[in-house]
């Protein structure tokens, strides 16, 4: 099993090292890229069906005994509790809740950012190791003879295709999964905001 493991391994660092240090940039990128992709698909779980109205009336029939499945039954509870503390300080009720949800708006949106980064600048870096391929394989062809220089223009046509490849292996899986994390984050925020407004409403009729 260690043996089989080392020679993966091997494989690997040849594979990498074929294609030069932009490969290798583009490996850190990949990790960092499932990493933001990972941890927004976790936080965006919405966990519960069914519209914000029924899920906030759950929550005030059940109260504490109401089971939280995802983020949205978090940001309920917590719009809640700032609702009935702001009733009774007599506060700006909506403020507050939105004051009570901003940390669930910051944690939906975190790593988008760094993810669209990595979809746009993995085709560039691959681009990178393009060029600096192609510029090893005309120095190749410059320097000395056509028959000593076979293993070195071969090397460079490989760098070339390796790191363009990997580029857009990064990129194209990142941009998919990215859209898609991106539509369920504008889903989230607007919930909130149906939470703000149906909390609201529902202060103003004493229903809470």
């Amino acid at each position: 099993m260690i043996d089989q493991l080392q020679t993966y391994v091997e494989v690997f660092v040849h594979f990498m090292n074929a294609g030069g240090a932009v490969m290798w940039v583009l490996f850190i990128l990949n990790l960092l890229l499932w990493y933001g992709l990972g941890y927004r698909y976790l936080v965006l779980k919405r966990g519960t069906m069914g519209n914000i109205r029924r899920q906030i009336d759950k929550h005030i029939k059940r109260g504490e005994k109401q089971k939280m499945r995802g983020l949205l039954d978090y940001a309920i509870a917590d719009a809640l509790d700032a609702t009935r503390e702001a009733s009774s300080l007599g506060l700006k009720v909506k403020n507050h809740i939105y004051d009570a949800l901003f940390p669930y708006v910051r944690m939906i949106s975190k790593y988008s950012t760094l993810v669209k980064t990595i979809v746009i600048l993995a085709p560039l870096v691959g681009l990178l190791g393009t060029v600096m391929g192609m510029i090893e394989t005309f120095d190749a062809l410059t320097s000395g003879s056509m028959f000593s220089q076979g293993a070195s223009i071969s090397g460079g046509i490989s760098k070339a295709l390796f790191t363009t490849e990997l580029g857009l292996v990064v990129a194209v899986p990142g941009l998919i999964l990215g859209k898609i994390l991106d539509k369920k984050e504008e889903r989230f925020a607007l919930e909130f905001e149906q939470i703000a407004d149906t909390l609201t409403t529902k202060d103003a009729k004493h229903e809470i």
